[in-house]
């Protein structure tokens, strides 16, 4: 049976997509419909019925009673003939996860708007992508990682395919008149849609910039054949004034940047900004394999109905981390001095949270939905991050394999032992148990790694890193961190709020804790002067590590005074150095690494 959808940009001024399924043959008892409550790669329940604003079943031309019977789905009467369930669905989301729509554009993920007929979930899908009404779109076109049915062209309105309702869901979908540019990477079709405002983007450069990159990914999964796991591939992009997100689909992603931080005609060296675009991309792309088809247990398949508990996110998130930069550096994208600076200051972030010591990331990986995906002012001191503690995880990981064997074996081996599994399974595939990894591990290395997988992931022990960098040739160093003194001095971050300073975090063990300053408070004045988000650092280096000042702050309506001393021993900053005069093994192992 063939599951027919529709999706109509009906009102982009008021934000609302129209969108029908219809089943030809419905249950007999009532067709039900379900909405997802979250999507995958996004760890936490969003509830996305809730945006729905009125829905209508009609069957053989006549309205039929239609009831909702849960927070996420809706149960239409008994029906003779095919059922066509129609609804609106609110779209005002700026975001990589669910649905955006304005005069300017249009941008849906399908898990937010397409309903799934229960029963239906393996049945094949036409989908007519239609276009707003009206002259002023007359210029829209469509991005998506869909493939067109006869009688559409890619890139226009019409009908695509899916095999099913997984498929479908992922595979965003962009409309507007964005910029286009195409590429081949190991001989397979990719594309970049760029939507937003973006003067004189150097489009060319994009295009070189991302096939070095994704030949390197292919090349890391499949050394021998160079073939990816698709025949094209999407980055469907979002450039705004500020923000950065991304979210993995099968053959595309969906990437939201600072319009500042893609390439401009006439820019020489790479900036800062445009390097974390293409570390952005980078982790995207790498979920191609190591997520979206290799995954955890947990995932096979997905229910999209409640949570899907793991305690291995660190694995799948962590080591992607871990990846994406590392390879830019083997792409040639960035230089060893940018990647070990990049790795200095993930590491510099970790170790300065005290969360690291008290929650493990198979704990913060479990906990993903509750914890890491609704942060709150006490998260750095009681949450670690699976995403950059893990990646540190990995790092130690590959360098301990690295190392012990000489540099025959690395972390790539596990990586491509897990994707032959996954090729060699088919539809077979039950994905990666929790209890796996170490045998896996060892099945790729020959070493035993399991006592340190229970140190470094199953408890809180951080590893040794100055004896894991030292036979490659690298010194890790630890200065004080005085760049900003309200981390250094109070052991505080702060944000801007309506024009004033407030405290974001407060930090475990530190002089603004040990005083009563709490997150939340906004800062009023320290030694006597008005404080700003502009000029808390400049107050505070007047003053020395020990001092004793003076700090106002409301807390809610209510002014209080705190007397904080001041830290003598600022938090630890990293820096990750190649030795001048390291041995030759030390360079050749440095080399295998990161070329």
């Amino acid at each position: 049976m063939t599951i027919r959808y529709a999706i109509r940009p009906a009102h982009p001024a008021a934000h609302l997509f129209h969108v029908t399924v219809t089943v030809e043959a419905p249950e007999p008892s009532g067709q039900r419909f379900m909405l997802p409550a979250w999507i995958p790669g996004s760890y936490m329940i969003r509830e996305f019925a809730r945006h729905v604003v009125r829905a209508s079943a009609i069957a053989s031309g006549r309205k039929v009673p239609l009831r909702k019977i849960d927070k996420h789905t809706w149960r239409a009467a008994p029906a003779a003939g095919a059922l066509t369930l129609a609804y609106e669905v609110y779209a005002w989301d700026l975001s990589v996860r669910a649905a955006h729509l304005d005069d300017t554009h249009g941008f849906f993920n399908g898990a937010c708007v397409f309903m799934l007929p229960l029963g239906h979930e393996r049945d094949d899908c036409l989908l007519d992508i239609l276009p707003p009404e009206g002259a002023r779109y007359a210029g829209w076109r469509v991005a998506t990682g869909l493939a067109p049915a006869r009688g559409t062209r890619q890139g226009s309105f019409g009908t695509y395919v899916a095999a099913n309702y997984d498929e479908l869901i992922d595979c965003p979908v962009e409309m507007g008149t964005f910029a286009h540019v195409r590429f081949q990477a190991a001989n397979v079709a990719h594309e970049i849609a760029v939507s937003g405002r973006v003067p004189k983007l150097d489009g060319a450069r994009l295009a070189g910039d991302l096939a070095r990159l994704c030949e390197a990914h292919i090349r890391l999964f499949e050394p021998r054949t160079r073939r990816a796991p698709f025949s094209r591939y999407v980055f469907l992009t979002q450039a705004v004034g500020d923000g950065l997100g991304g979210l993995e689909h099968r053959n595309s992603t969906a990437l939201l940047c600072r319009r500042d931080d893609l390439p401009f005609e006439g820019m020489r060296d790479a900036t800062e900004g445009y390097r974390n675009f293409l570390g952005l991309a980078s982790h995207e792309y790498f979920h191609s394999w190591w997520v979206k088809r290799v995954r955890p247990a947990a995932f096979v398949p997905y229910d999209l109905t409640r949570e899907n508990y793991t305690r291995l996110l660190w694995v799948f998130e962590g080591f992607t981390s871990y990846y994406d930069d590392l390879l830019l550096a083997r792409a040639g994208l960035i230089t060893e001095a940018q990647y070990l600076q990049a790795l200095g200051k993930t590491m510099t972030t970790v170790m300065q949270r005290a969360g690291r010591l008290k929650q493990s990331l198979a704990d913060s990986s479990f906990d993903a939905w509750i914890k890491y995906y609704r942060p709150d002012e006490n998260t750095p001191n009681a949450v670690v991050s699976y995403y950059q503690k893990g990646a540190l995880i990995a790092l130690a990981l590959d360098l301990t394999i690295r190392a012990e064997t000489r540099g025959r074996r690395s972390l790539d081996d596990l990586l491509r032992l897990l994707w032959r599994r996954y090729k060699a399974a088919g539809a077979a595939y039950r994905g990666l148990a929790e209890d796996e990894l170490a045998a896996a591990i060892e099945e790729a290395t020959g070493l035993d790694l399991a006592p340190h997988l229970r140190e470094w992931a199953e408890g809180t022990r951080d590893p040794d890193f100055d004896g894991l960098l030292a036979p490659f040739g690298i010194a890790l160093q630890k200065r004080p961190a005085v760049d900003s003194p309200a981390l250094a001095l109070l052991g505080v971050k702060t944000e801007a709020r309506d024009g004033a300073c407030r405290l974001a975090h407060v930090f475990d063990g530190t002089p603004a804790q040990a005083a009563g300053l709490s997150g939340g408070d906004t800062l009023i004045a320290v030694g006597g002067l008005r404080v700003t988000p502009a000029n808390l650092d400049a107050l505070l280096a007047r003053y020395s590590a020990g001092d004793t000042v003076e700090i106002m702050a409301f807390r809610r309506d209510e002014l209080m005074r705190f007397d904080v001393k001041l830290a003598r021993q600022p938090p630890l900053k990293y820096a990750l150095v190649p030795e001048a005069h390291a041995p030759v093994r030390a360079a050749k192992l440095r080399a295998g690494w990161l070329r």
